[in-house]
């Protein structure tokens, strides 16, 4: 029976407030498939036996099997995604030869180029998938479409995504977030890293070597509106990537996320542990950045 208050617990269907169904998908009698939705149904978490899919992979996933499903035989217009969202899209979207397109976070972004008939794809590493449909992300839709595939497939969630990673290699990803920082503190720790960009570039840090560095902006390709300042991007010439992005700065303080994104094309390492594998790009993040400092935290508050 559904309940008004959510049971009491937060609707953001993700790792840590839908930890009953992770506790159940990874527990000993789990069952094949699980899928998490919210309140209004358009956000999505997709988890299969001992195994949780990403939303940077789960887009990924559906714009490859995309023949799978009826409506979308006919190919795909493009595949559009959130700039921290993971850029294991890209790499489907360069196999399809069809475009991608890096928004800044807002659904309003992918409106545009839903509208325009320019992608059919879309989502973001929050838990949002969706598609041109519908104006808006649909986590009802994006587990059926997953349902679709796994049926025609006849695999399962943690075949077809493995099997995936062996065709695009794997995108290793996480998002720290600090909560409640102190508002001043949060905009210097942005502040200094702009300041930063210019001399990053070239920069080693171990064996990884700064490709860019740059604060993302953007200017839609429909409407020609610009946005700037969306967020640090550190790219390293090894694929991986750093983002650094400032949500909220009011009374209740301001919320740092970290984005780490670490792209391993080695089949031999796709069963790594991400922790493991993102180890060296938190260490990266906190030699640029001084993220313990700035937000007087030691860990995040949030891992997703």
């Amino acid at each position: 029976m559904p309940l008004e208050d959510f049971g009491g617990g937060h609707p953001d269907p993700n790792l840590t407030y839908a930890h009953d169904l992770v506790d159940l998908l990874f527990g000993d009698q789990a069952p094949d498939f699980g899928a998490a939705s919210d309140g209004d149904g358009d956000r999505n978490m997709i988890l299969g036996r001992h195994f949780f899919v990403t939303p940077s992979d789960s887009l990924a996933v559906l714009a490859a099997n995309h023949r799978h499903v009826p409506t979308y035989r006919d190919g795909l217009a493009g595949i559009a995604r959130s700039m921290p969202t993971s850029q294991a899209a890209d790499r489907v979207a360069q196999g399809l030869g069809i475009d991608l397109y890096e928004t800044p976070t807002g659904w309003k972004f992918f409106g545009n180029l839903l509208d325009a008939g320019r992608v059919t794809l879309c989502g973001e590493e929050s838990f949002g998938t969706g598609s041109n449909h519908i104006r808006e992300k649909d986590g009802l839709w994006a587990v059926l479409f997953w349902l679709n595939v796994l049926a025609a497939r006849r695999q399962s969630v943690a075949e077809v995504v493995q099997s995936h990673w062996q065709t695009y290699g794997r995108h290793f990803y996480a998002r720290h977030d600090y909560e409640g920082v102190v508002s001043d503190r949060a905009e210097s720790l942005m502040a200094g890293l702009r300041q930063k960009l210019g001399a990053l570039r070239g920069q080693r840090f171990g064996a990884e070597e700064v490709a860019y560095a740059d604060d993302f902006a953007y200017t839609d390709p429909v409407d020609g509106s610009c946005s700037d300042r969306q967020g640090i991007r550190i790219g390293l010439a090894s694929g991986s990537r750093l983002v650094f992005r400032l949500s909220g700065t009011g009374t209740q303080g301001a919320t740092v996320r970290l984005y780490l994104e670490a792209y391993e094309p080695d089949t031999q390492r796709h069963g790594l542990a991400a922790a493991t594998v993102l180890a060296p790009l938190v260490a990266i993040a906190e030699e640029v950045a001084q993220v313990r400092h700035f937000t007087e935290m030691e860990k995040p508050t949030v891992i997703t």
